[in-house]
């Protein structure tokens, strides 16, 4: 196999367009489709090849990299893309499915003998967009070769996990990772929402905690974007945040494990999605700590 190859990227949202940018960039021959095919027309200008069906997109392809909304999502448009697909194909799943979706997509792979990679991503969109992702991922050794092109074009490290995708390790490690990031999203919001109750000057908030233990980097840039009105466009959508926080919850429950604050969190993004911010930046769940928008 040469270093140029033929990569079908399954949804082009947020993550999933960054990465078909990345990986036309780095000289591979990209496909891309969409359930709404206007957000991968642009694509077209960064040299990607816009389809019009699942199907078309895997035809041929040396490699697939789904970045849908979630495992259903996921399974679904590998469904419609069965008559395109050829055995031996490596797939990377990418897309943040849950623990009990992973085992239905490796099954999936399995019964279509596809080489399957369980491989969520840690970033946002300006990550996504530089290219500088963390790729979790799970698969065979044998394989690797294979797909790590396409894990070097999107990602600036990749960490592995295990040797088997089906396990989902990679896809456990990533509701761990966004366990953390949830949380310190839905705290930033709820520690300036309190100040603005309280009468508080956020910059006195900051300048008590800087240098210090308490203090941190991303505290500060989602604090900015709720202060300076800049959720849009988002980082990462508050929609995908409360999904991603009820599958952490669900993993939580199916170990015997109560996860409070990811319950909470999860209701919290829930609530300011109704109030119509769910296209914004999850920093935008700080709106949760105020009376909802009336109703007709």
């Amino acid at each position: 196999m040469t270093d140029q190859l033929t990569v079908s990227v399954l949804g082009t949202g947020i993550m999933g367009a960054a990465m078909a940018r990345n990986l036309a960039r780095a000289g591979h021959r990209v496909r891309v489709w969409n359930r709404s095919r206007d957000k991968a027309e642009p694509l077209a200008a960064d040299g990607a090849h816009v389809v019009g069906s699942p199907e078309e997109a895997v035809r041929g392809a040396d490699a697939v990299l789904t970045m849908l909304y979630d495992g259903p999502a996921a399974l679904d448009v590998m469904r419609r893309a069965v008559p395109g697909l050829r055995p031996g194909t490596v797939w990377a799943q990418s897309t943040t499915a849950g623990v009990d979706a992973v085992a239905d997509l490796a099954a999936f792979a399995h019964e279509h003998d596809l080489v399957f990679f369980d491989a969520p991503v840690l970033g946002t969109r300006q990550p996504a967009e530089a290219g500088q992702l963390l790729v979790l991922a799970a698969g065979p050794g044998a394989a690797r070769d294979r797909v790590a092109p396409v894990f070097d074009a999107v990602g600036s490290r990749t960490v592995w996990t295990g040797e088997d995708g089906a396990a989902g390790t990679a896809t456990r490690l990533k509701l761990v990772a966004n366990s953390w990031v949830l949380a310190a999203t839905n705290a930033v919001g709820e520690a300036l929402s309190l100040a603005k109750a309280l009468g508080v000057d956020p910059d006195g908030f900051f300048d008590a905690i800087a240098g210090g233990p308490l203090d941190m980097g991303y505290l500060r840039a989602k604090a900015a974007l709720i202060r300076d009105g800049a959720l849009t466009p988002a980082q990462f959508a508050v929609t995908t945040a409360e999904k991603d926080a009820r599958l952490i919850v669900e993993a939580g429950e199916a170990n015997g494990v109560r996860l409070d604050l990811a319950a909470a969190g999860a209701q919290r993004f829930a609530r300011a999605a109704a109030q119509g911010h769910g296209d914004e930046d999850m920093a935008a769940a700080y709106f949760a700590s105020f009376e909802e928008k009336a109703t007709d």
